[in-house]
């Protein structure tokens, strides 16, 4: 990596011409440098776009973001946001200096969206937890999950209850199968059946 500047600093708030390994040029503002993982976070202002962009890790990789401004949800000017590991870096020059591109003052940040997203993931992580039954061996846990896969199934201590009629409890065998209708009952065994057969397949092969 060159500098016609000579200043292998990338300052926050410095509008550089870059010129990459990949053959693109583009002007950005240095947004931030994180120097321990050598990762750029630049604001594009211009870009030359080329036909071909092969990655071949996240270390380079071509990001658009929004960042919000302004006191309402969806306000705000869009930018370019990209993150781009130094050493993709062939040369830069030093346009100028500008002001820190992010003004915290100025940033939204949509709290509700937030509160919304974390109530989705505690249920995600609720709904998995309950699908993982306590005190059962890993034979009836892959059954479980082989049962769950074409019907509604959930724990019942270590009785699996299918369709909340249909009940199977330990050794977990199609005679083990009680209760429901005599077509879900049916359709119970076809599969704890056959999900008997490919474990003693697995296990003996």
């Amino acid at each position: 990596m060159d500098s016609q500047s000579g200043d292998e600093e990338f300052a926050v708030g410095c509008i550089l011409s870059i010129k990459t390994t990949l053959g693109e040029e583009f002007q950005a503002q240095v947004i931030a440098f994180d120097r321990p993982s050598n990762l750029l976070i630049l604001h594009i202002l211009s870009y030359i776009p080329i036909l071909f962009l092969i990655t071949r890790s996240w270390s380079f990789v071509a990001c658009g973001g929004r960042i919000q401004e302004g006191g309402q949800s969806g306000a705000g000017p869009r930018r370019n946001i990209r993150l781009l590991k130094a050493n993709h870096v062939k040369e830069f020059t030093f346009l100028g200096q500008g002001e820190d591109p992010l003004d915290a003052s100025k940033c939204f940040l949509d709290l509700t969206s937030l509160q919304s997203k974390e109530e989705s993931a505690i249920r995600q992580a609720e709904a998995d937890a309950e699908r993982i039954g306590v005190g059962v061996t890993a034979e009836a846990q892959s059954i479980f999950d082989a049962l769950s896969k074409t019907l509604p199934v959930r724990w019942d201590k270590t009785t699996i209850v299918v369709m909340n009629e249909v009940r199977v409890g330990s050794p977990y065998q199609p005679d083990s199968v009680v209760g429901g209708t005599p077509a879900a009952n049916e359709r119970v065994r076809k599969v704890l059946e056959f999900e008997k057969k490919r474990l003693q397949s697995r296990n003996f092969g």
